[in-house]
């Protein structure tokens, strides 16, 4: 499996960068971001560009990879609707669709989140940008994936970028191993969303659907991988 990589240097997307890099059915990672990663691997390429939606300056040839996985995010705090769709939802297109144009064989997951709001049109902002950003995806002529994690347990040195974020897991974060075994549904590790996006992308694996929730994403991480 060769895979584009979007937002590695978040806590998530770092996640699924260092499973891609440990699991042997991934031949290669692209990560392209505003962000030197810091990483050095065989497996691994780095575009750094101030617009990662630009494929061409990324050197992307859509038809030679397998699988994308986006995992560019902001938090809504403090910004405008209009600020946070260019970021949440145009960007995401802007790079969706000529994959999808080029390559309709890939399989493309996109990180969302619980609480997301599939008509589009709720109160809540970033809900409803959010779920119009995972309709206009699964519009698109590919196999396309909603991950929607709930509270996410930060495997060690793995953390946020988000200043609120790394505040709340500190705070937030003795309490999770006992929630865990309380609601096991609600929490998933960064280990296992990294896991469960290379299985839903590898031929094969039984996927329940297109909008993946905690349960589904710790079915799926908690599969066997294939690592070095």
């Amino acid at each position: 499996m060769n895979v584009i990589l979007f937002g590695a240097t978040g806590m998530l997307g770092r996640a699924v960068l260092r499973a891609c890099l440990r699991d042997d059915s991934v031949e290669s990672v692209l990560a392209v971001g505003r962000s030197p990663l810091g990483v050095s691997h065989p497996k691994l390429r780095e575009r750094v560009q101030d617009d990662p939606s630009d494929l061409g300056a990324a050197g992307v040839d859509p038809a030679a990879y397998d699988a994308c996985f986006f995992c560019l995010g902001v938090s809504s705090v403090g910004m405008s609707e209009d600020a946070y769709r260019r970021v949440t939802h145009d960007l995401t297109l802007a790079v969706a669709r000529p994959l999808a144009a080029a390559n309709p064989g890939m399989t493309f997951v996109y990180v969302s989140g619980e609480g997301t709001d599939s008509t589009g049109r709720g109160r809540v902002m970033w809900a409803r940008v959010k779920g119009q950003t995972e309709n206009d995806l699964m519009e698109l002529p590919f196999r396309a994936y909603m991950f929607r994690p709930g509270i996410v347990q930060p495997v060690p040195g793995v953390p946020s970028k988000t200043r609120l974020y790394r505040a709340l897991y500190a705070i937030t974060g003795p309490l999770v191993p006992l929630l865990r075994r309380i609601a096991p549904n609600l929490v998933i590790t960064s280990e296992a969303f990294g896991r469960a996006m290379i299985a839903v992308a590898t031929p094969g694996t039984e996927v329940p659907g297109h909008i993946l929730r905690p349960a589904d994403i710790n079915r799926l991480g908690g599969a066997g991988t294939r690592r070095n």
